[in-house]
């Protein structure tokens, strides 16, 4: 296979890619495997669009996470000071290996399971909460708080002391250009957050993960404390932000294709086929974390220099008629085995078998408890995040 380098690729409007980001990625796609756009920093990065590439590159060990290898001065990305820095997203072996052996346990198949009854306890208190009203919006009532009480509980937060997650993590993830100090206080406010939390549970440790964490930490010596820091965080960041989206999206993907809603009702148990297929068809997160080649490297035919931004597109992956048929189709039946939504390779997502339960319960109490539940906005009036990074809904107003 010859090896290009395009001199002066198009660059693609990031409000663009957020706004209509299925067509995008289908224009590109089919135009070639790999193009040049603005990144989520700005800056120039290069896109992998279709599926074969797309996964083969989640897994190549030359495409690190690690920051230090990108080019100096060529990537920004998200600011956060060392004590939130040092997790997996920005780690390669033998780092990564060491931290993810360390905290693998408190997501096994068993663990997760025994959280299924709890979990549909808290989904069921908050339709409590919210079924004489007849109208709310799922997100700020139902997909926002079930997934931050999940994880408070793994983490030991008590419930007093469950701050505002959702303003923190929207400050960072989609900074207001009119509040341009908004970001900083969101990781300030974080950053001691943890410090606080962390220090409770190191005078008085509970039947928890982070307190199981601070005994490795400060018993064996095998994470700093930096580490410690920044995998809390990231446990709470990820595992609250990505399941939020996860919810929404795909009880809006239902509400939006009758069919699939009836068939799902009429057969509850094909629900955990039917998670796999909503989180293929529209998924939280459009981009895998980027990613910079320890050398030169070429994918689908396109040569990419050491050091540069490498985006690989998980939603255009999904989208790949040569992998899915009718990909633009929402099918629960379909075996949507194979999907990327949740990473492949030694980067997979820790907490998958703990989103996939908890979106897994979240429509099941949903849709039992309410049989009429509807959309109560035209779907054009839906307002979404406007951020390439993540794929969620600001609001979901429903009826029932």
């Amino acid at each position: 296979m010859s090896t290009t380098t395009p001199s002066q690729p198009p660059l693609v409007d990031p409000v663009e890619l957020a706004a209509d980001p299925y067509s995008v990625y289908a224009r590109l796609r089919e135009a070639g495997p790999v193009h040049r756009i603005a990144g989520t920093d700005g800056l120039p990065a290069w896109l992998v669009t279709r599926y074969d590439d797309v996964r083969q590159a989640l897994a190549d060990p030359r495409l690190s996470l690690d920051k230090r290898n990108a080019t100096p001065g060529g990537y920004r990305g998200l600011a956060l000071p060392p004590a939130l820095d040092a997790n997996l997203l920005n780690m390669d072996p033998p780092d990564h290996t060491r931290i993810r052996r360390l905290v693998s346990q408190a997501f096994t198949p068993r663990r997760i399971a025994r959280l299924r009854e709890p979990v549909r306890k808290t989904a069921d208190s908050l339709l409590d909460a919210i079924e004489p009203y007849g109208r709310a919006d799922l997100i700020a009532s139902y997909a926002a708080p079930l997934p931050i009480t999940v994880i408070c509980d793994l983490l030991g937060v008590a419930p007093h002391d469950r701050h505002d997650f959702r303003s923190w993590t929207d400050a960072m993830v989609v900074p207001d250009p009119a509040q341009p100090d908004r970001a900083k206080e969101a990781v300030r406010d974080m950053l001691a957050f943890f410090t606080q939390l962390i220090a409770d549970k190191r005078a008085s440790p509970d039947d928890d993960l982070l307190s199981a964490l601070i005994a490795v930490r400060d018993d064996e010596d095998r994470l700093s404390e930096d580490e410690l820091m920044s995998l809390a965080f990231l446990i709470l960041f990820a595992g609250y932000e990505n399941t939020v989206h996860l919810i929404g999206n795909s009880t809006l993907a239902l509400l939006s294709h009758p069919d699939q809603l009836r068939a799902l009702r009429a057969d509850p148990n094909r629900l955990g086929g039917a998670v796999e297929e909503l989180a293929r068809y529209d998924g939280p997160v459009p981009l895998a974390i980027r990613r910079f080649p320890t050398e030169d490297i070429t994918i689908g035919g396109v040569g990419i220099p050491a050091g540069e931004t490498v985006l690989l597109s998980l939603a255009a992956a999904h989208r790949d008629p040569h992998r899915f048929t009718e990909p633009d189709r929402l099918d629960i039946g379909r075996d949507a085995t194979g999907h990327l939504a949740l990473g492949h390779g030694i980067h997979y997502c820790l907490g998958a078998p703990l989103a996939r339960m908890e979106t897994e319960v979240a429509l099941a109490a949903l849709l039992d408890r309410f049989p009429t539940l509807a959309l109560d906005i035209a779907p054009d009036e839906l307002r979404r995040r406007p951020s390439m990074r993540a794929r969620g809904l600001l609001d979901l107003p429903v009826r029932y």
